[in-house]
Protein backbone atom coordinates (compact mmCIF):
# COMPACT_ATOMS: atom_id res chain seq x y z
CA UNK A 1 0.00 0.00 0.00
CA UNK A 2 2.21 2.49 0.66
CA UNK A 3 4.55 1.42 -2.05
CA UNK A 4 2.03 1.99 -4.29
CA UNK A 5 1.54 5.39 -2.54
CA UNK A 6 5.35 6.68 -3.19
CA UNK A 7 5.36 5.56 -6.36
CA UNK A 8 2.47 7.47 -7.32
CA UNK A 9 3.82 10.48 -5.44
CA UNK A 10 7.04 9.98 -7.16
CA UNK A 11 5.49 10.28 -10.51
CA UNK A 12 3.53 13.01 -9.56
CA UNK A 13 6.88 14.95 -8.62
CA UNK A 14 8.56 14.23 -11.49
CA UNK A 15 5.82 15.26 -13.76
CA UNK A 16 5.81 18.36 -12.02
CA UNK A 17 9.85 19.07 -12.29
CA UNK A 18 9.94 18.96 -8.43
CA UNK A 19 12.43 15.77 -9.13
CA UNK A 20 14.67 14.30 -11.89
CA UNK A 21 13.40 10.51 -13.17
CA UNK A 22 17.05 8.92 -11.95
CA UNK A 23 16.45 10.18 -8.98
CA UNK A 24 12.96 8.85 -8.67
CA UNK A 25 14.52 5.62 -9.93
CA UNK A 26 17.08 5.49 -7.18
CA UNK A 27 14.38 5.90 -4.80
CA UNK A 28 11.81 3.31 -5.61
CA UNK A 29 15.30 1.15 -5.97
CA UNK A 30 16.32 2.05 -2.50
CA UNK A 31 12.99 1.66 -0.92
CA UNK A 32 12.35 -1.84 -2.57
CA UNK A 33 16.12 -2.61 -0.83
CA UNK A 34 14.81 -2.82 2.64
CA UNK A 35 14.56 -5.65 4.30
CA UNK A 36 10.66 -4.45 5.36
CA UNK A 37 9.59 -3.75 1.83
CA UNK A 38 7.42 -6.02 0.58
CA UNK A 39 8.73 -8.92 -1.83
CA UNK A 40 6.57 -11.55 -3.78
CA UNK A 41 9.21 -13.94 -3.76
CA UNK A 42 9.77 -13.70 -0.05
CA UNK A 43 5.73 -13.83 0.66
CA UNK A 44 5.94 -17.38 -1.36
CA UNK A 45 8.57 -18.56 0.22
CA UNK A 46 7.35 -18.42 3.67
CA UNK A 47 4.03 -19.68 2.20
CA UNK A 48 5.95 -22.79 1.08
CA UNK A 49 7.56 -23.01 4.51
CA UNK A 50 4.50 -22.84 5.96
CA UNK A 51 2.72 -25.60 3.94
CA UNK A 52 5.85 -27.72 4.48
CA UNK A 53 5.53 -27.50 7.98
CA UNK A 54 1.68 -28.20 7.89
CA UNK A 55 2.54 -31.17 6.19
CA UNK A 56 4.85 -32.58 8.94
CA UNK A 57 2.53 -31.42 11.82
CA UNK A 58 -0.17 -33.08 10.26
CA UNK A 59 1.67 -35.91 9.34
CA UNK A 60 2.57 -36.75 13.48
CA UNK A 61 -0.91 -36.08 14.31
CA UNK A 62 -1.63 -38.84 12.43
CA UNK A 63 0.71 -41.43 14.65
CA UNK A 64 2.44 -42.69 12.72
CA UNK A 65 2.68 -46.32 14.42
CA UNK A 66 4.39 -48.43 11.34
CA UNK A 67 7.27 -46.26 12.40
CA UNK A 68 9.20 -47.68 15.73
CA UNK A 69 9.36 -44.84 19.05
CA UNK A 70 13.16 -43.77 18.23
CA UNK A 71 13.38 -43.57 14.62
CA UNK A 72 10.19 -41.11 14.95
CA UNK A 73 11.62 -38.70 17.55
CA UNK A 74 14.93 -39.05 15.62
CA UNK A 75 13.44 -37.81 12.95
CA UNK A 76 11.87 -35.39 14.26
CA UNK A 77 14.74 -34.06 16.09
CA UNK A 78 16.60 -34.56 13.00
CA UNK A 79 14.34 -32.12 11.23
CA UNK A 80 14.66 -29.20 13.31
CA UNK A 81 17.90 -29.44 13.98
CA UNK A 82 18.94 -29.66 10.35
CA UNK A 83 16.28 -27.00 9.34
CA UNK A 84 17.87 -24.41 11.81
CA UNK A 85 21.49 -25.09 10.58
CA UNK A 86 20.64 -24.47 6.90
CA UNK A 87 18.96 -21.34 8.26
CA UNK A 88 22.38 -19.98 9.70
CA UNK A 89 24.74 -21.51 7.65
CA UNK A 90 22.00 -19.15 4.95
CA UNK A 91 22.18 -16.05 6.94
CA UNK A 92 26.12 -16.42 7.18
CA UNK A 93 26.37 -16.72 2.99
CA UNK A 94 23.76 -13.36 2.82
CA UNK A 95 20.69 -15.56 1.38
CA UNK A 96 18.02 -14.03 4.21
CA UNK A 97 15.16 -14.96 2.39
CA UNK A 98 15.73 -18.52 2.04
CA UNK A 99 17.46 -18.85 5.43
CA UNK A 100 13.56 -17.20 6.70
CA UNK A 101 11.63 -20.27 5.07
CA UNK A 102 14.17 -22.70 6.47
CA UNK A 103 14.05 -21.15 10.32
CA UNK A 104 9.70 -21.18 10.04
CA UNK A 105 10.17 -24.88 9.63
CA UNK A 106 12.25 -25.42 12.40
CA UNK A 107 10.25 -23.24 14.93
CA UNK A 108 7.34 -24.91 13.35
CA UNK A 109 8.45 -28.59 13.33
CA UNK A 110 9.06 -27.98 17.08
CA UNK A 111 5.75 -27.71 17.94
CA UNK A 112 5.30 -30.88 16.14
CA UNK A 113 8.13 -32.77 18.31
CA UNK A 114 6.25 -31.77 21.48
CA UNK A 115 3.00 -33.12 20.15
CA UNK A 116 4.95 -36.07 19.03
CA UNK A 117 6.32 -36.47 22.83
CA UNK A 118 3.58 -35.83 24.85
CA UNK A 119 1.22 -38.44 22.15
CA UNK A 120 4.51 -41.27 22.92
CA UNK A 121 4.89 -40.77 26.01
CA UNK A 122 1.64 -39.70 27.55
CA UNK A 123 2.86 -37.14 29.32
CA UNK A 124 0.84 -35.19 31.53
CA UNK A 125 -0.28 -31.56 30.91
CA UNK A 126 -2.74 -29.11 29.26
CA UNK A 127 -2.18 -27.64 25.60
CA UNK A 128 -1.62 -24.47 27.53
CA UNK A 129 1.40 -25.62 28.72
CA UNK A 130 2.99 -27.29 25.70
CA UNK A 131 1.76 -24.16 23.64
CA UNK A 132 3.71 -22.11 25.86
CA UNK A 133 7.00 -23.87 25.38
CA UNK A 134 6.36 -23.86 22.06
CA UNK A 135 6.46 -20.19 22.03
CA UNK A 136 9.39 -20.09 24.44
CA UNK A 137 10.85 -22.25 21.66
CA UNK A 138 10.08 -19.73 19.11
CA UNK A 139 11.30 -16.92 20.94
CA UNK A 140 14.51 -18.77 21.87
CA UNK A 141 15.01 -19.36 17.71
CA UNK A 142 14.24 -15.55 17.32
CA UNK A 143 16.81 -14.09 19.82
CA UNK A 144 19.38 -16.50 18.35
CA UNK A 145 18.80 -15.85 14.68
CA UNK A 146 17.84 -12.22 14.79
CA UNK A 147 14.64 -13.31 12.81
CA UNK A 148 11.51 -11.50 11.80
CA UNK A 149 9.99 -14.04 10.25
CA UNK A 150 10.37 -16.70 13.64
CA UNK A 151 9.49 -13.11 15.29
CA UNK A 152 5.61 -13.03 13.38
CA UNK A 153 5.65 -16.76 14.47
CA UNK A 154 6.29 -15.91 17.75
CA UNK A 155 3.76 -13.18 17.62
CA UNK A 156 0.77 -15.70 16.48
CA UNK A 157 1.84 -18.36 19.13
CA UNK A 158 1.23 -15.82 21.76
CA UNK A 159 -2.60 -15.55 20.47
CA UNK A 160 -3.00 -19.30 20.18
CA UNK A 161 -1.76 -19.70 23.68
CA UNK A 162 -4.27 -16.55 24.73
CA UNK A 163 -7.27 -18.19 22.73
CA UNK A 164 -6.70 -21.94 23.75
CA UNK A 165 -6.56 -21.26 27.57
CA UNK A 166 -9.15 -18.50 26.61
CA UNK A 167 -11.88 -21.16 25.30
CA UNK A 168 -10.97 -24.07 27.44
CA UNK A 169 -13.13 -25.28 30.21
CA UNK A 170 -12.17 -24.20 33.66
CA UNK A 171 -10.17 -21.49 32.13
CA UNK A 172 -7.50 -19.90 34.60
CA UNK A 173 -8.45 -16.04 33.70
CA UNK A 174 -6.20 -15.24 36.96
CA UNK A 175 -3.11 -16.58 34.50
CA UNK A 176 -4.16 -14.55 31.57
CA UNK A 177 -4.70 -11.29 33.19
CA UNK A 178 -0.76 -11.53 33.75
CA UNK A 179 0.53 -13.94 30.75
CA UNK A 180 -0.99 -11.70 27.59
CA UNK A 181 1.07 -8.87 28.70
CA UNK A 182 3.56 -10.38 29.51
CA UNK A 183 3.89 -12.10 26.16
CA UNK A 184 2.87 -8.44 24.51
CA UNK A 185 5.82 -7.29 26.39
CA UNK A 186 8.22 -9.92 24.62
CA UNK A 187 6.95 -9.63 21.56
CA UNK A 188 7.53 -5.84 21.60
CA UNK A 189 11.21 -6.59 22.42
CA UNK A 190 11.26 -8.99 19.94
CA UNK A 191 10.58 -6.21 17.63
CA UNK A 192 12.66 -3.95 18.43
CA UNK A 193 15.63 -6.60 18.33
CA UNK A 194 14.92 -8.31 15.07
CA UNK A 195 13.25 -4.93 13.35
CA UNK A 196 10.23 -7.33 12.45
CA UNK A 197 7.97 -3.81 12.63
CA UNK A 198 5.05 -5.02 10.78
CA UNK A 199 4.67 -7.68 13.57
CA UNK A 200 4.25 -5.01 16.95
CA UNK A 201 0.67 -4.80 15.45
CA UNK A 202 -0.04 -8.10 16.74
CA UNK A 203 1.64 -7.35 19.78
CA UNK A 204 -0.52 -4.16 20.32
CA UNK A 205 -3.88 -5.99 19.29
CA UNK A 206 -2.82 -8.92 22.28
CA UNK A 207 -3.46 -6.02 24.69
CA UNK A 208 -6.42 -4.93 23.19
CA UNK A 209 -7.59 -8.09 23.99
CA UNK A 210 -6.25 -8.39 26.98
CA UNK A 211 -8.25 -5.55 27.94
CA UNK A 212 -11.67 -6.92 26.81
CA UNK A 213 -10.25 -9.88 28.91
CA UNK A 214 -10.34 -7.38 32.20
CA UNK A 215 -13.91 -6.25 31.34
CA UNK A 216 -15.14 -9.44 31.12
CA UNK A 217 -13.25 -10.56 34.31
CA UNK A 218 -14.46 -7.26 35.81
CA UNK A 219 -17.44 -6.41 34.15
CA UNK A 220 -18.37 -3.69 35.73
CA UNK A 221 -18.90 0.16 34.80
CA UNK A 222 -15.62 1.08 36.32
CA UNK A 223 -14.12 -1.33 34.54
CA UNK A 224 -15.41 -0.15 31.40
CA UNK A 225 -14.58 4.11 32.39
CA UNK A 226 -10.83 3.13 33.06
CA UNK A 227 -10.60 1.62 29.86
CA UNK A 228 -11.85 4.51 28.47
CA UNK A 229 -9.95 6.84 30.33
CA UNK A 230 -6.67 5.17 29.74
CA UNK A 231 -7.25 4.90 26.03
CA UNK A 232 -8.22 8.96 26.13
CA UNK A 233 -4.73 9.28 28.70
CA UNK A 234 -2.40 7.75 25.65
CA UNK A 235 -4.20 9.02 22.57
CA UNK A 236 -3.36 12.84 23.94
CA UNK A 237 0.04 11.93 25.00
CA UNK A 238 0.51 10.66 21.44
CA UNK A 239 -1.51 13.35 19.40
CA UNK A 240 -1.70 16.69 21.34
CA UNK A 241 1.27 19.19 20.06
CA UNK A 242 2.00 20.16 23.50
CA UNK A 243 2.09 17.19 24.80
CA UNK A 244 5.79 16.15 25.72
CA UNK A 245 5.63 12.46 24.65
CA UNK A 246 4.46 13.57 21.24
CA UNK A 247 7.61 13.29 19.60
CA UNK A 248 8.76 10.15 20.67
CA UNK A 249 5.24 8.56 19.63
CA UNK A 250 5.82 10.18 16.39
CA UNK A 251 9.21 8.23 16.11
CA UNK A 252 6.68 5.16 16.24
CA UNK A 253 4.50 5.90 13.33
CA UNK A 254 0.61 6.04 13.69
CA UNK A 255 0.72 2.93 15.85
CA UNK A 256 0.76 4.59 19.83
CA UNK A 257 -2.27 7.12 17.91
CA UNK A 258 -3.89 4.61 16.72
CA UNK A 259 -3.82 2.03 18.90
CA UNK A 260 -4.67 4.25 22.03
CA UNK A 261 -7.85 5.81 20.55
CA UNK A 262 -9.11 2.45 19.38
CA UNK A 263 -8.71 1.40 23.06
CA UNK A 264 -10.77 4.87 23.63
CA UNK A 265 -13.57 3.85 21.86
CA UNK A 266 -13.42 -0.01 23.11
CA UNK A 267 -14.16 1.53 26.43
CA UNK A 268 -16.74 3.48 25.25
CA UNK A 269 -18.25 0.71 23.67
CA UNK A 270 -18.29 -0.92 26.27
CA UNK A 271 -20.18 1.73 28.22
CA UNK A 272 -22.75 1.42 26.14
CA UNK A 273 -23.77 -1.84 27.25
CA UNK A 274 -23.47 -0.95 30.76
CA UNK A 275 -25.74 2.16 30.96
CA UNK A 276 -28.62 1.37 27.94
CA UNK A 277 -30.84 3.53 29.91
CA UNK A 278 -32.06 6.97 27.57
CA UNK A 279 -30.13 9.09 29.51
CA UNK A 280 -26.93 7.41 29.48
CA UNK A 281 -27.07 6.88 26.09
CA UNK A 282 -27.57 10.27 25.34
CA UNK A 283 -24.73 11.58 27.50
CA UNK A 284 -22.38 8.41 25.89
CA UNK A 285 -23.45 9.14 22.47
CA UNK A 286 -22.65 13.12 22.94
CA UNK A 287 -19.35 11.50 24.30
CA UNK A 288 -18.84 9.34 21.74
CA UNK A 289 -19.67 11.84 18.84
CA UNK A 290 -16.99 14.82 20.79
CA UNK A 291 -14.10 11.31 20.87
CA UNK A 292 -14.90 11.41 17.05
CA UNK A 293 -14.94 14.64 16.14
CA UNK A 294 -11.64 14.93 18.41
CA UNK A 295 -9.67 12.28 17.00
CA UNK A 296 -10.36 13.39 13.14
CA UNK A 297 -9.23 17.09 14.20
CA UNK A 298 -6.16 16.31 16.01
CA UNK A 299 -4.80 13.54 13.71
CA UNK A 300 -6.95 13.71 10.64
CA UNK A 301 -4.00 15.50 8.90
CA UNK A 302 -1.06 13.12 9.69
CA UNK A 303 -3.04 9.94 10.68
CA UNK A 304 -5.37 7.82 8.46
CA UNK A 305 -5.96 5.20 10.40
CA UNK A 306 -7.25 7.91 13.15
CA UNK A 307 -8.98 9.79 10.83
CA UNK A 308 -11.28 6.89 9.26
CA UNK A 309 -11.36 5.16 12.51
CA UNK A 310 -13.08 8.47 13.66
CA UNK A 311 -15.31 8.89 10.69
CA UNK A 312 -16.46 5.10 11.29
CA UNK A 313 -16.97 5.94 15.22
CA UNK A 314 -19.07 9.07 14.00
CA UNK A 315 -21.08 7.50 11.30
CA UNK A 316 -21.88 3.93 13.67
CA UNK A 317 -23.25 6.61 16.41
CA UNK A 318 -25.37 8.78 14.75
CA UNK A 319 -26.94 5.48 13.19
CA UNK A 320 -26.97 4.27 16.47
CA UNK A 321 -28.95 7.18 18.06
CA UNK A 322 -30.70 7.21 15.38
CA UNK A 323 -32.17 3.88 15.52
CA UNK A 324 -32.66 4.01 19.34
CA UNK A 325 -34.07 7.32 19.31
CA UNK A 326 -35.97 8.27 16.03
CA UNK A 327 -36.61 4.66 14.95
CA UNK A 328 -38.94 3.85 18.13
CA UNK A 329 -41.32 6.57 17.05
CA UNK A 330 -41.34 6.22 13.24
CA UNK A 331 -41.97 3.45 11.16
CA UNK A 332 -39.92 1.50 9.65
CA UNK A 333 -40.09 3.76 6.18
CA UNK A 334 -39.62 6.56 8.21
CA UNK A 335 -36.62 5.41 9.47
CA UNK A 336 -34.48 4.18 6.87
CA UNK A 337 -35.65 7.92 5.03
CA UNK A 338 -34.04 9.39 8.66
CA UNK A 339 -31.23 7.10 8.15
CA UNK A 340 -30.84 8.04 4.41
CA UNK A 341 -30.09 12.02 5.14
CA UNK A 342 -28.26 11.16 8.73
CA UNK A 343 -25.94 9.03 6.30
CA UNK A 344 -25.77 11.68 3.62
CA UNK A 345 -24.91 14.81 6.73
CA UNK A 346 -22.27 12.35 8.01
CA UNK A 347 -20.87 12.13 4.21
CA UNK A 348 -21.23 16.01 3.52
CA UNK A 349 -19.37 16.27 6.75
CA UNK A 350 -16.53 13.79 5.78
CA UNK A 351 -15.75 15.64 2.40
CA UNK A 352 -15.80 19.02 4.13
CA UNK A 353 -13.24 17.78 6.41
CA UNK A 354 -11.20 16.08 3.65
CA UNK A 355 -11.11 19.45 1.86
CA UNK A 356 -10.19 21.21 4.75
CA UNK A 357 -7.62 18.81 5.34
CA UNK A 358 -5.73 19.53 1.06
CA UNK A 359 -6.53 23.04 1.72
CA UNK A 360 -4.64 23.53 4.50
CA UNK A 361 -2.01 20.92 3.29
CA UNK A 362 -1.68 23.02 0.24
CA UNK A 363 -0.91 26.25 2.13
CA UNK A 364 2.08 24.84 3.68
CA UNK A 365 3.05 23.52 0.65
CA UNK A 366 3.13 27.00 -0.72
Amino acid sequence: MYRGRLERDLRHWTAAGLLDAPTAARLLKEYDSRESAFSVGRVLMIIAALLVSAAILLLVASNWEAIPRLARLVGIVGLIWGAYLAGGLLLARGAGRLAAAFLVIGTLAFGGAIALVGQMYHLSGDATQAMLVWFAGAVAAALLFRSGAVTTIAAFLAFAVAGNEWTQSGTDEALLVWLMPAMALVVVLLVRYTGAERTRHLAYLLLVAWLGLLYGEYERPATAVAIAAAGAAGYLLAALPQSPLRALARSAGAAPAFYSYLVLLLGLLLLHAEYDDAGGRLLLGVVTLAAAIGGIALSGRENGAVRYLGYLAFAAETLYLASETIGSILGTSGFFLVSGLVVALIAWAVIALERRFSARNAGEGA
